[in-house]
This record gives C-alpha cells, structure tokens and sequence, in this order.
C-alpha cells in the first residue's frame, strides 16, 4: 500500500476571499501531484482591527506580516496574499515564488438601485477605504460625499445594498468580488481611465521560504514543489505586477498611498500608467511610458528586469513634476 502523501500545509487570512483565493490557488499548485490542500488561518493586525485606517495601524504589511511569520515558522509550507497588499522591499528569507493570471484589474462600483457613476445624484455618499480611490472619486465627481469604510465584503456591500444601508453605493475590487461569486452586486466596472488601479490590484502573490524552494529543508519536496510552483506562475502578469510595484517602491509610498498604476502586455510592448494624486482630487500628476517587452526573453522580475526598470523610470518622471509634494501631503 502506497502511504498518503503530506498535504501542503497553506497559510492564509480567514476572511471568506482570502479563504477562496489561498483554495483556489492551493488546488492549482497540487493539480497532478496527489496531494490535498490544508488551509491555516492566520489572524493579522489588519483582521484584528476593522475600523481604523490602514495608514493608521501600520500601513503597507498590515494584512501580510502574521501570515509571513507562520511560513518562517514552519507552520505551513506555502502562504498566498493579495499581491496588493505586500510590501515592495523584499525580504532575503522569502521567495515571491508565482504571480498567478491576473483578474480583473479595476475598480467596481456597487450603487442603490444599479446606478453608475454618472447617474449618482449630486452629493450621494460613497463609501471606500482607499485614499487612491477616494481621490479619483472626488477628480471624476466632485460633488460626491465620501467616506471612509472599512470591513469584509459583505460588510462593505451592506453600508450600500443591505436592509440598513446608509450609503449610495460603495466601490470595490472587482477581482474580490468575482472571485466570491458576487458579480451580481457591480452596477458598473470603471474604466482604468476614470479610475486607475493600484499597483498589482487583481493579482495574487505566492511566497514560499528561500530555503523550501532551494531544497534545504528536510520535509520539502523541491523537484514537484519547484515544477508545480513554475507552472502555477505567469509570466505576463508577473512583468505587469512588477512594473507597478517597482513604480510604487521608487515613489517610496505604501499600499494605501494615493497611488495608481497598470501595466499591461500588448503587441510585444509593456506599457504602463500611473498617478499620484492628490487626496481630495484636486491634483494629479500622471504619466505613461513603454518598452518593446517579451516575457519569454526576460526573467520579468528582480532589479535588472526591463519592467523593474520601466517602473522606476515613470517614477522617476512622477517626481520630476511634482508627485513626491503630493505624497508628503498625503503622508502628512
């Protein structure tokens, strides 16, 4: 008789969309393998509390440091975040070891009665708890009320569409809410030029320990464990999320800072766009650049990469007119 072969242990937040994504990307990595999948919840700063701002509690790495610490531990073999909310400083003990596809990159609106952004009545209330998005909501509509909210997605969803809503609508990661099956609540998916992404928004970020992946641990299983994690990776995604990234890490500012990008493969070129604005709208300075780009010619990662480079090169620009000024503010 065959002995069962150990599941790969799964470290994750233990809201219901880090539950579905972790699973769903669990599954991927052990497709062929025989081996089942058990998610570990670990309970973050940025669980534990629901109500202050991010930029409050800590920052960049809110969502990401506890669930970092079990993989270091020992306590599981592999974690998965959204790839958004991981700090842009690598660190030496942990590999980024697959960036699956991406989802849907943009924003979604979830209005009363199925209204977009142009039919919210004059002064509706908006709900979000992203200064990046509250900016872009104040450039496109000025007239609007925003609020900061902060929960669970069916937390936020309720301040909009539940029996005792108190907002006009609430906006949302789309890839969140199509990843729980809740397609059905977006009144409309905004335009990347109504309102940018933030940097790696829609993609996930799998990480596994240096060592694990090098084999020098005594119970990994390197050969399948290195194939699998190669296969899962795509490396147009990982180009795009590393362009952004890199642009968020020249900037010097954390994921809740008023900052955008997307990049994207097309036509054998990587191009990308980004922003820093001001947080009530009333400011951007954005920008765009390009390069002829194919991911099968470079490693699309690490500081040598051409999308590392095109990202601290727009970043560059960003701050030549003016965005570090727009980010102090912000800070401040």
């Amino acid at each position: 008789m065959t002995a069962a072969l150990r599941p790969l242990t799964l470290g994750t937040r233990a809201s219901q969309l880090a539950l579905t994504q972790s699973g769903q990307v669990g599954e991927q990595i052990v497709a062929g393998t025989g081996r089942e999948v058990e998610l570990v919840h670990v309970s973050t700063h940025g669980d534990q509390d629901r109500t202050s701002p991010l930029a409050q509690i800590g920052g960049t790495g809110v969502f990401v440091t506890a669930v970092r610490q079990a993989l270091l531990d020992g306590r599981v073999d592999v974690v998965v975040h959204s790839c958004k909310d991981l700090p842009t400083q690598p660190l030496e003990e942990i590999r980024l070891a697959s960036i699956p596809v991406r989802e849907d990159p943009r924003d979604a609106l979830c209005a009363r009665d199925g209204l977009t952004l142009d039919q919210l009545p004059a002064g509706s209330t908006v709900g979000t708890g992203s200064p990046r998005r509250a900016a872009q909501l104040l450039r496109a509509r000025p007239d609007l009320h925003v609020v900061g909210i902060r929960g669970n997605i069916e937390t936020r969803l309720a301040r909009a569409l539940g029996e005792d809503a108190d907002l006009d609508a609430v906006v949302l990661a789309a890839a969140g809410l199509q990843r729980v099956g809740r397609d059905e609540v977006i009144s409309e998916l905004l335009s990347v030029d109504v309102m940018l992404p933030a940097p790696a928004q829609g993609a996930l970020a799998v990480e596994v320990t240096t060592a694990a992946l090098e084999g020098t641990t005594a119970d990994s299983a390197p050969a399948w464990f290195a194939e699998r994690l190669t296969a899962v990776d795509d490396p147009a995604t990982r180009a795009a999320v590393t362009a952004e990234r890199s642009l968020l890490r020249s900037l010097e500012a954390g994921c809740s800072a008023p900052v955008a990008a997307y990049a994207e493969i097309d036509g054998g070129e990587l191009s990308m766009r980004a922003l820093a604005i001001r947080t009530d709208g009333s400011h951007v300075v954005e920008g765009a650049a390009r390069v002829a780009f194919d991911p099968a010619d470079d490693q699309a990662s690490g500081p040598d990469s051409l999308p590392f480079q095109l990202g601290a090169e727009l970043a560059a620009d960003l701050l030549e007119r003016g965005a570090g000024q727009i980010l102090a503010e912000a800070k401040a």
